[in-house]
């Protein structure tokens, strides 16, 4: 059965279905074809090349060897408009299921939002954490930068030292200079 019509023409209602386009040098590409623009550039994907080749013809024979077709797989092909000669229908557009169409696929690569006000959430399913938040700074940041004051210290209120840190300093310490 030939493709709906549609508004926007012939090749717009092509679109998703698998086709197969001759080129200007014998070649033949089948595919789905994705996209499409003025110059006749296509798109195709999931494409095969078929060439037709005929064996070099041994001295001594008469008879001509048959023509060998030979395939070989492209994959995702951008081909250029100059170069199509024709285009055929090779069949229907891949069925999609409503329900797998809106389905996300199983795995940890889910997006989720994140940063700017938005708090931490773990994915659905997956269990809290199973330890407490670190009380302490971890090595290489001892303790808060200078000036930093915790809620509830008034203004001239030394802060306390972080753990390991109380006490006179060691002998032999310079305060930097001023």
């Amino acid at each position: 059965q030939p493709p709906p019509k549609s508004k926007g023409g012939k090749m717009l209602s092509l679109l998703n279905w698998r086709l197969k386009v001759t080129i200007n040098d014998g070649r033949a590409l089948t595919g789905q074809m994705l996209a499409f623009d003025r110059h006749m550039n296509l798109v195709l994907a999931d494409c095969e090349e078929f060439r037709r080749i005929r064996p070099k013809k041994k001295p001594g024979e008469t008879e001509t060897p048959p023509e060998q077709e030979i395939k070989r797989t492209l994959g995702l092909v951008i081909l250029r408009g100059e170069a199509v000669v024709s285009i055929t229908v090779e069949g229907p557009p891949p069925v999609v299921d409503e329900d797998k169409k809106n389905a996300l696929p199983a795995g940890p690569g889910r997006g989720m939002p994140a940063g700017r006000g938005m708090g931490m959430m773990p994915p659905a399913g997956m269990p809290p954490m199973a330890r407490p938040p670190v009380p302490f700074a971890p090595p290489g940041m001892p303790g808060p930068p200078p000036g930093f004051r915790p809620p509830g210290f008034p203004p001239g209120m030394p802060f306390p030292p972080p753990p390991g840190f109380s006490g006179p300093p060691p002998p032999g310490f310079q305060p930097p200079p001023q």
